[in-house]
């Protein structure tokens, strides 16, 4: 059987990138149990609550939810249980180093299988404000207008 190629997205975090100013983007795999493959092969997950944690050298990704797989038995995994993430030991130090800042927290943005491994994209992510959303919904909607105006410049229609 041929391996699987490309990149097959299974939950994606968009409330995150609306919460947080994304600071840096990180791609790492997860330690998973058979079942919880099987779940996120359905299709089903959950990172609305997730987060990930520095302890001891390593980096825990916890929160999110990947329910039940519907057909397993006694082997069965627990829905929100800690994951370890499988990263390189640089970028475990300098995620570690950007964390130690207040205010600094790790997000998870998508979870999705990349050639047939399950992947996680966390992102060294800072809390936004109410007023700093509001200013980048303002920007997004004039930056998405002033593409719109030169478009129908470009096509003549002005």
């Amino acid at each position: 059987m041929p391996r699987e190629t490309g990149k097959i997205l299974v939950s994606q975090n968009k409330k995150a990138r609306h919460d947080y100013s994304i600071e840096d983007v990180f791609e790492a795999g997860m330690v998973l149990t058979g079942t919880e493959v099987k779940s996120l092969r359905a299709g089903r997950a959950s990172l609305t609550d997730g987060y990930a944690l520095y302890e001891n050298g390593e980096i825990w990704l916890r929160g999110i939810h990947i329910p039940e797989y519907d057909l397993g038995t006694w082997t069965n995994h627990e829905p929100r249980r800690p994951r370890k993430l499988l990263m390189r030991k640089d970028e475990i130090r300098r995620i570690a180093g950007k964390v130690k800042d207040t205010g600094v927290t790790l997000v998870p943005l998508s979870l999705y299988f990349k050639d047939g491994y399950a992947k996680v994209e966390i992102a060294v992510a800072r809390g936004r404000k109410s007023y700093d959303k509001r200013q980048a919904i303002a920007e997004r909607e004039s930056k998405r207008e002033a593409d719109r105006a030169t478009g129908r410049r470009s096509k003549g229609a002005e």
